[in-house]
């Protein structure tokens, strides 16, 4: 943020604006606390679809996605891929699976990401098929996605998993875990 001064300000005034300028700093920032991660886990024990998403970003035409995305254990992410996007998990409360599949829905890859551990986050490359898993009640991720978001071509949903709303969602969460020796 730029501020434009005059040449010669009388020094009271100066200070007003430093001080003003503080308070647009500190007014622009977002901060996540403890207070809206547990809002945040609060609303997706409450929702339909067991999880909650609270963007930072002003709207789906922005370039940047930042998002906290809270998870509850009875949740389903259909595996999917984004075709021309990173994205990027940091977990900041609880345990996380991320698991990646070939084309055809078998597991090449996975890792738990946890809180107060060594691995806690990771990007995934466009064009690769994944999904997440909560492993923990409450567990919230801070996610990073390219955008602009745009419903019709976002993401492509594996044809080989359940469709979200499918009877056999927590079936494919508990089979998927089995396959990892979970």
């Amino acid at each position: 943020m730029t501020v434009l001064l005059p040449k010669r300000i009388p020094k009271n005034e100066k200070i007003l604006r430093i001080i003003a300028c503080v308070f647009q700093i500190v007014y622009f920032m977002k901060l996540i606390d403890q207070v809206l991660i547990d809002q945040l886990i609060e609303k997706a024990k409450n929702s339909p679809r067991r999880r909650a998403i609270h963007c930072f970003h002003s709207g789906d035409a922005d370039l940047m996605h930042r998002m906290l995305n809270a998870l509850e254990t009875d949740t389903y992410v259909q595996p999917h891929l984004h075709p021309d996007k990173h994205e990027a998990f940091i977990v900041l409360k609880g345990k996380i699976l991320v698991a990646i599949f070939d084309r055809n829905g078998k597991v090449t890859a996975h890792q738990i990401l946890a809180e107060g551990t060594g691995n806690f986050g990771l990007e995934i490359p466009p064009k690769t098929y994944h999904t997440l898993v909560a492993l923990v009640s409450g567990t919230v991720i801070f996610e990073i996605k390219h955008g602009p978001y745009d419903a019709l071509t976002d993401k492509v949903f594996a044809t080989w998993s359940p469709q979200e709303g499918d009877d056999n969602c927590l079936e494919y969460n508990t089979n998927l875990l089995k396959t990892i020796d979970y």
